[in-house]
């Protein structure tokens, strides 16, 4: 086996450290503080060509591989989730979906906005009463003349609601059977549709640079040529978008951990107590030396599951594997470089106060720790 990284991966690493260094690092707890969206970082991550890198280039994509791609994700996450969370969200879950299932009309339409840094997309599938039951879903849909008429509301939804976004892809029951099962469908749904409401939601634990939103649908009227994928094919587009997006969730925790643990490190070499750095007294340095093998093990899962993606073998099992060991063991390290700072880890002064806060959500959003047990119970046949 080879874990030697390419040439053109190592350059994506450290082209992204620099930039989240330079560009993000001095400025994210000034967002964090405010809960403000960054145009311009978003703007930037689009100029470097972060957004859509996995896409080819007629769609405006970098044409690379997902590993290159996680590496991004995870680089961004060690120095700020809000700015990882924009990118993670709307490359596997904005991005996503219009890419692998939408029409070649569809394609060429969105995606070169979506690769740009200027445009960004919603994933519409949690709604008040459907979070891990995705099936719960109430957003109806009726095709009427040509046109899909919507109602309802999804919560919860990443990049949906600033200036720069141009819509959302939208999961609705469009059929119930006669033995009461549901058929599910998405539809692409522009942002300037009548009846289509965006409302950003405020007082957030984490990621509170990110742009969370609900979206209302009130005899929201779309063309019928908006419908992604099939009739009745919307429980498989969101299932096997989730499938993507757990690796980048799972970057995310990478990065966060990683971003602690070097904070800790940094802090406890310097910090000295009875004379001499903490990090000389074995109960700290026995904390690190944890830390950085739990690091190693969750990079290492998390990139033989990008491995098995990128030369189509099958990965979902894996994919939430990773997404529950890196989230899972961000809140280990999060949690333990805070007890290194002592008191001054809960100040918003160091960084490690803004990891324990951020990494929090990573064990529920695309599918909760529970879930991903479950999701992995079924693959070993339990």
């Amino acid at each position: 086996m080879n874990f030697d990284l390419t040439e053109e991966q190592n350059l994506i690493r450290q082209t992204v450290r620099d930039f989240a260094e330079r560009e993000i690092k001095p400025i994210a707890q000034e967002l964090d503080e405010k809960a403000e969206f960054s145009y311009d970082l978003t703007e930037k991550m689009g100029e470097l060509g972060l957004f859509g890198m996995y896409l080819p280039e007629k769609y405006g994509g970098q044409g690379m591989d997902t590993l290159s791609y996680i590496i991004a994700v995870e680089e961004l996450a060690r120095v700020d989730g809000s700015q990882a969370a924009t990118l993670a969200a709307h490359n596997s879950l904005g991005i996503g979906p219009i890419y692998y299932y939408g029409t070649e009309e569809q394609k060429l339409k969105y995606l070169p906005k979506l690769c740009s840094g200027k445009g960004l997309w919603g994933f519409g599938l949690t709604e008040p009463e459907a979070g891990s039951d995705s099936r719960g879903t109430k957003t109806v849909a009726k095709l009427e003349n040509g046109k899909w008429m919507i109602n309802g509301s999804k919560i919860f939804i990443t990049n949906a609601s600033n200036d720069y976004n141009l819509g959302s892809t939208v999961q609705a029951v469009t059929k119930i059977h006669n033995d009461g099962k549901k058929e599910y469908t998405c539809i692409i749904v522009d942002k300037d549709v009548e009846g289509f409401t965006q409302k950003a939601m405020h007082n957030k634990m984490m990621w509170r640079a990110s742009d969370t939103a609900e979206l209302y649908f009130d005899d929201c009227l779309v063309d019928e040529t908006m419908l992604l994928g099939s009739i009745g094919e919307g429980s498989k587009i969101m299932l096997s978008t989730l499938d993507n997006g757990r690796l980048s969730i799972a970057a995310m925790g990478l990065g966060a951990a990683q971003g602690a643990y070097e904070a800790a490190l940094q802090y406890a070499q310097e910090r000295k107590q009875f004379g001499k750095p903490i990090s000389k007294f074995q109960i700290n340095a026995f904390k690190l030396a944890d830390m950085a093998m739990k690091i190693e093990l969750a990079r290492n899962l998390l990139y033989k599951a990008c491995w098995l993606k990128d030369n189509h073998k099958p990965f979902a099992k894996e994919a939430a594997m990773s997404k529950l060991y890196c989230s899972e063991i961000a809140k280990e390290v999060a949690d333990e470089a805070v007890q290194i700072h002592g008191g001054y880890g809960l100040m918003k002064d160091y960084p490690v106060e803004r990891f324990f806060r951020d990494q929090r959500l990573l064990q529920i959003g695309e599918g909760t720790s529970e879930i991903q047990r479950l999701v992995i119970s079924r693959y070993i046949g339990c």
